[in-house]
């Protein structure tokens, strides 16, 4: 499992409706999704070619997931970076669509 280290954190940018992550400060990626209904649609995530090869993607897409579910959140992946973590992480499955959930 991956964690957040003193080097990089995640935060939910509600205003620009995107998890960004930090590496030493500097905001490295973000994963952009929208919320309807009681879903959170992942739609596009980024990391800056400076920062690739450190993991921050998959520290971005590890505190998205657990965040919205945490917040009771259904996860609909359109963006193909998180759809691949997440198959990659069945744990999650029965908070996505087209796994756990059917819609």
């Amino acid at each position: 499992m991956t964690e957040s280290t003193p080097a990089s954190n995640v935060v939910r940018n509600d205003e620009k409706q995107r998890y960004e992550v930090f590496h030493g400060g500097e905001l490295a990626g973000f994963a952009e999704y929208e919320e309807r209904d009681d879903e959170t649609v992942f739609i596009h995530t980024e990391i800056d070619g400076a920062f690739s090869g450190k993991g921050l993607g998959t520290v971005l897409a590890q505190n998205a997931v657990e965040d919205a579910v945490a917040r009771g959140r259904v996860i609909r992946p359109l963006c193909p970076f998180i759809k691949a973590y997440l198959e990659k992480h069945p744990q999650y499955d029965a908070h996505v669509v087209g796994k756990g959930i059917t819609r």
